[in-house]
């Protein structure tokens, strides 16, 4: 069906309800843009959310469908007149974001808090990139190395999450860290850390198969949490286990569960940093007179940056990471449904859908 298509696109109507249908071909009007005709998809949580209940805040509609996808590589098809550090054919890895540049966040470095952000895949209005041809400002596009398979450079955008985490935690060589959450972005916010010269790396999750796989992927150790347990009892056992001596340096949380949230407070050291990466409930509880007695650096922590693709290109290009691990699967463009699925059901770490074909 969709190599009938001049612009075959994945759009979700609802949850349950994705077509595959004609979207108008991206045209150049900005002299910056380039047009990617898209490799490789990724699929992550918020993929799933949209799949099952059609949106996180903003909704889908059948009046109102969007193009799924934001994690994305593909291949330079077209550029605009004014386009100096790209050329047609070039590999690249897609920032699936575009800020104002103009309002005071974007002009004070903080482009991710920008309140204009047209991100990919976010209703009403910003479509994705999970069909043949995607367009992006040629600064937002990443050139992948010759070494570097289009596969892998899906995985430069939750690298770029997982460097922006770490870089708010300021880690240092010699460093202790406990990490939350064994998936994608956990994996990888051990791998930075690792990257950065953290001593002990503490990977925690509720997965044992996960853990074995952070073991042998960036943690020095792990900590599979008793569900009896209190998130006290977790975090004494947590230090204990590892040798945290007073609690970890850095805490980075990357699952969003309240008792995640909790734990990850209780095994902070006293001056300590947690950087809360993972989304979960709106409201949740955890312990503020801890935080404040331990005088925990709590910071929130929101997509990436300046400099933050950059540098997770840097630790690619380098070999100081590899993501190429993290790979599990790739279905075809028609069958986006399956990867989705697929995801839902906990198989595999990184699945990815292939671009349409022709």
């Amino acid at each position: 069906m969709s190599s009938s298509l001049a612009n075959p696109s994945c759009y979700l109507y609802g949850p349950g309800d994705a077509r595959i249908e004609e979207s108008v071909y991206p045209t150049i009007e900005d002299p910056h843009d380039v047009v990617v005709r898209i490799a490789y998809v990724g699929v992550c949580g918020s993929d799933v959310h949209f799949w099952s209940h059609g949106g996180i805040v903003n909704k889908v509609s059948e009046t109102n469908p969007i193009i799924m996808g934001h994690e994305a590589s593909g291949i330079v098809h077209e550029i605009g007149s004014a386009v100096s550090t790209l050329k047609i054919g070039d590999k690249v890895a897609i920032e699936p974001g575009q800020p104002c540049r103009r309002c005071k966040a974007c002009k004070a470095g903080h482009y991710n808090l920008c309140s204009t952000m047209k991100f990919a895949a976010d209703p009403p209005h910003s479509h994705g990139a999970l069909r043949r041809y995607f367009k992006m400002p040629e600064d937002y596009c990443y050139k992948l190395p010759s070494s570097m398979g289009l596969d892998e450079g899906v995985l430069v955008e939750p690298l770029a999450v997982a460097v922006h985490v770490a870089r708010l935690a300021e880690i240092k060589a010699g460093q202790d860290v406990v990490v939350f959450g064994a998936g994608t972005v956990g994996f990888l916010c051990a791998a930075v850390a690792k990257a950065m010269g953290a001593k002990k790396i503490i990977s925690v999750d509720v997965n044992g198969s996960r853990l074995k796989f952070a073991k042998k992927f960036a943690a020095t150790g792990t900590f599979l949490p008793s569900r009896e347990d209190s998130a006290e009892d977790s975090a004494r056992k947590i230090i204990e286990e590892n040798g945290l001596d007073e609690g970890a340096d850095a805490v980075l949380e990357a699952t969003g569960v309240e008792i995640c949230i909790e734990t990850g407070i209780y095994t902070a050291k006293r001056g300590g940093t947690f950087i809360q990466a993972g989304l979960g409930k709106s409201k949740i509880q955890f312990p503020i007179v801890k935080l404040s007695e331990k005088e925990i650096n709590m910071k929130g922590c929101f997509r990436y940056n300046a400099g933050d693709y950059e540098l997770a290109m840097h630790f690619l290009e380098s070999g100081k990471i590899s993501v190429k691990e993290l790979i599990s699967s790739e279905e075809p463009f028609e069958r986006a449904t399956y990867a989705w699925d697929k995801t839902k059901r906990g198989e595999g770490i990184k699945n990815l859908i292939r671009g349409p074909q022709d």
